[in-house]
């Protein structure tokens, strides 16, 4: 058709039956980026993977959904380093004094985390 939509949603059920490419955004930033099948095959950032940890699983009983711990930076006082790292259960030093950069971890993904590149290892 020769058309694009960019979906702006939390509902990753929706973006599963609607989209061909993902991005997450965190603090107003692509910490994420690749094909819906990489991101949702292989998530990489820690904030991708709490948002996978979120969603219900209807074979489990659960009383509570898991969560990410912490809230949200106040984006206009944004943390040196990652903008994820107060809230990361990765978090090193690095992470919390240099920004990470978005870096290729395989051929349709990219991810802008020092803890999710080693793990996938950039490509």
């Amino acid at each position: 058709q020769g058309t694009s939509l960019i979906l702006i949603t939390h509902d990753l059920g929706l973006v599963a039956t609607s989209c061909d490419d993902v991005a997450v955004v965190y603090a107003g930033e692509i910490i994420e980026y690749g094909s819906k099948e990489e991101i949702y095959d292989h998530p990489s950032h820690p904030y991708t993977i709490g948002l996978f940890g979120a969603i219900p699983n209807l074979e489990s009983d659960v009383r509570r959904l898991a969560n990410i711990e912490g809230l949200p930076p106040d984006p206009s006082n944004l943390p040196t380093g990652c903008s994820f790292a107060p809230r990361c259960p990765y978090a090193t030093e690095e992470c919390r004094t240099k920004p990470p950069k978005s870096e290729q971890i395989a051929e349709k993904h990219y991810c802008s985390c020092y803890i999710g590149r080693q793990k996938r290892g950039a490509v």
